[in-house]
């Protein structure tokens, strides 16, 4: 979606306004799902989503597999 010349994605970023008991460091903060934006960076590095529609997470060189999301790891 098209908004004023910026593009919107309605669904690739969300706040914990109410985290669950023992989550509550998150509240107010933003969660973002790189997979739906254009380009997500952590300290200048360009991040790799996660493989896979469901899982929202961010992997970038500081950060050792294996990684959920491909082809069969939904069962482990």
């Amino acid at each position: 979606m098209v908004d004023g010349g910026a593009v919107v994605a309605p669904k690739a970023a969300w706040t914990y306004l109410q985290p669950s008991p023992g989550y509550e460091s998150l509240t107010g903060t933003v969660a973002v799902m790189p997979g739906l934006v254009d380009r997500c960076t952590v300290d200048g590095e360009t991040v790799t989503p996660q493989a896979g529609g469901f899982y929202g997470g961010w992997i970038t060189s500081a950060v050792v597999g294996p990684f959920k999301g491909g082809p069969g790891t939904m069962g482990w």
